[in-house]
């Protein structure tokens, strides 16, 4: 039986079909390409994220330092505040309550480890009468304004072996209290509580104030 398909018709159905793979091919590759473009473009746009997320992450942490150094700098402002007001009237009672002729706000020594002690007040007076006081100034008291004061008493003779014959007694005062509980344990702990209130120094009765250079062992 003869083919009913000619040499020809044999030739044109190769060359229909290699021009088809040929196109194909090249649809896979377009494809390919296209595959690589778009994962070049998903990794730049991720890139650019990353770098927009760490630019705004400086940016809320150059925020936070700043924020937290205003609050610092308003509690400074209002620690000042708070002992400005209240020196005029406490220095009256400093002369008159303990005889006090040397007042000296914001008193500081530098110590041997290269760190600063500050006082907010230091007082004293030489002759007869022989004392030395030593005052915290507080916006708001806590039970560590009362460890961190009586810490700084006992160890004042050491640092300072030139008051160490003196009388030393310690002033905690505060503009706000949130309970009488802690004026009770200031009171209890041997110093003296003294609040500010219509700009006024108030200091209160302690009859049993501890001396600091002299506790008995």
């Amino acid at each position: 039986m003869e083919s009913k398909y000619t040499y020809e018709h044999i030739m044109a159905l190769m060359a229909e079909n290699a021009t088809a793979t040929a196109e194909l091919r090249k649809t896979i590759a377009q494809d390919s390409l296209a595959s690589k473009e778009n994962h070049r473009i998903s990794l730049e746009n991720h890139a650019n994220t990353m770098k927009e997320i760490a630019e705004r992450s400086k940016e809320n942490e150059k925020l936070w330092k700043e924020t937290a150094r205003k609050i610092g700098d308003l509690g400074d402002k209002f620690g000042y505040f708070t002992e400005g007001m209240a020196l005029p009237t406490m220095e009256k009672i400093l002369t008159s309550m303990f005889k006090i002729d040397t007042i000296m706000p914001r008193f500081t020594k530098k110590l041997p480890n290269g760190r600063s002690l500050e006082y907010d007040v230091f007082g004293y007076c030489n002759g007869d009468v022989n004392n030395a006081v030593i005052v915290e100034i507080k916006s708001k008291l806590r039970k560590d304004d009362i460890t961190e004061m009586i810490a700084e008493l006992t160890a004042f003779k050491t640092i300072f072996p030139e008051y160490r014959q003196k009388h030393l007694y310690g002033i905690l005062v505060a503009v706000d209290v949130p309970s009488l509980d802690l004026i009770n344990q200031v009171e209890k702990n041997g110093l003296y509580f003294a609040r500010i209130a219509d700009n006024i120094f108030k200091i209160n009765e302690n009859k049993k104030v501890t001396d600091f250079n002299f506790i008995e062992a």
